[in-house]
């Protein structure tokens, strides 16, 4: 494992890095009312376990929404929001029909596209979903199964993002990324408000389990959002206590080499096993508020994201290599028995 302390923490990018980059929100109160009208957004657990050495308590997504993961409190609460407003404007009661006619459309190596798909469905509109070669045909399925229109499109997430984003312009279709870029915030913007829920959730069974904050914090990252979204909850919440370090795959450095360069950086690599963290380029609003927030950068193998997950699955927390991504980093830091220690468990296992 690479790890490396960030230079701009505390203060954030220079000013002419990302120019007109939104900072990630901190309101969590917005999507938690909004999400609490959904019958099946209960709280997912925050486990504690002493297998790993120092206490650590795991915010276990994989029952989230019954989707599978974190993700179902971003593209679905978007989509949500949206159906909300066009209820208010058109003056019509029936929330669940007042998106019709609307297509979403996306790229996604995985959890994201099924928060679309579910969305849409819920308010009558249609997914589209975009999937590179190596996303699994099981998954696809998945994604049919909610109601989705799979296509396929190039050999890497970032191929099936340019086509998805080409079928927007040729169609009139909204286009709901969970990255952002120059002129593309809004909505990505939105997205990342939903994970608050989530952060905000574990800072409050924290405060409770624990009876006190934890003195580390990892958070896995692949465009950012729920890195981004995390960290500027839990620094609004518990300041610069806590030392978060993100995690990514040594093969999809974005974070890590945009930081070392003071920058936004493209990068390039292999294709990781860890399949939901493979992204080459960084949403540019969780990259803004990681170079605030998060104190470390680090970088693991495929090996070391793999070698974890026999104990995780012993101790009952079967995942992916993305899904523990964290706590495979954790184990590398050589913590001592008296740190606590907050981790993400984003996803069940790979199918």
């Amino acid at each position: 494992m690479q790890i490396k302390d960030n230079p701009w923490r505390g203060k954030g990018l220079p000013e002419d890095a990302l120019p007109d980059i939104p900072w990630p929100s901190t309101d969590a109160e917005a999507p938690r009312a909004l999400l609490a009208r959904c019958p099946a957004a209960g709280a997912t657990p925050l486990e504690e376990t002493t297998g790993f050495g120092p206490a650590v308590w795991i915010k276990d997504e994989r029952g989230r929404m019954n989707l599978g993961s974190f993700k179902a409190l971003g593209a679905a609460y978007v989509i949500a929001h949206e159906a909300q407003e066009a209820m208010r404007t058109s003056g019509s009661e029936d929330m669940m029909r007042s998106l019709e006619g609307r297509t979403y459309v996306t790229a996604s190596a995985g959890n994201h596209g099924l928060s679309v798909a579910a969305g849409a469905a819920i308010f009558g509109a249609r997914a589209v979903i975009y999937l590179a070669a190596p996303v699994p045909e099981s998954f696809a399925d998945r994604l049919r199964a909610r109601g989705a229109e799979v296509v396929r499109a190039g050999d890497h997430y970032e191929a099936s993002m340019e086509a998805a984003q080409n079928a927007t312009e040729e169609n009139g279709w909204t286009l709901l990324s969970d990255s952002s870029w120059p002129g593309y915030t809004e909505l990505p913007h939105r997205l990342m408000e939903g994970y608050l829920a989530m952060a905000a959730e574990a800072a409050e069974q924290m405060t409770v389990q624990a009876g006190a904050p934890p003195t580390h914090i990892l958070l896995q990252a692949g465009v950012g959002g729920l890195a981004g979204a995390c960290a500027a909850h839990f620094r609004e919440v518990w300041g610069d206590g806590p030392r978060i370090i993100v995690v990514e795959p040594e093969a999809a450095p974005a974070l890590f080499d945009s930081i070392e360069a003071g920058e936004f950086t493209a990068t390039e690599g292999p294709v990781s096993s860890m399949g939901r963290l493979d992204c080459k380029e960084a949403s540019l609003i969780a990259l803004k508020g990681l170079a605030r927030d998060a104190d470390a950068f680090a970088l693991i193998s495929d090996e070391e994201a793999a070698a974890v997950l026999p104990e995780l699955a012993a101790l009952g927390f079967d995942t992916s290599e993305s899904g523990g991504a964290g706590l495979a980093a954790m184990t590398h830091l050589g913590l001592s028995g008296d740190a606590r220690v907050l981790c993400i468990l984003s996803e069940g296992p790979a199918e």
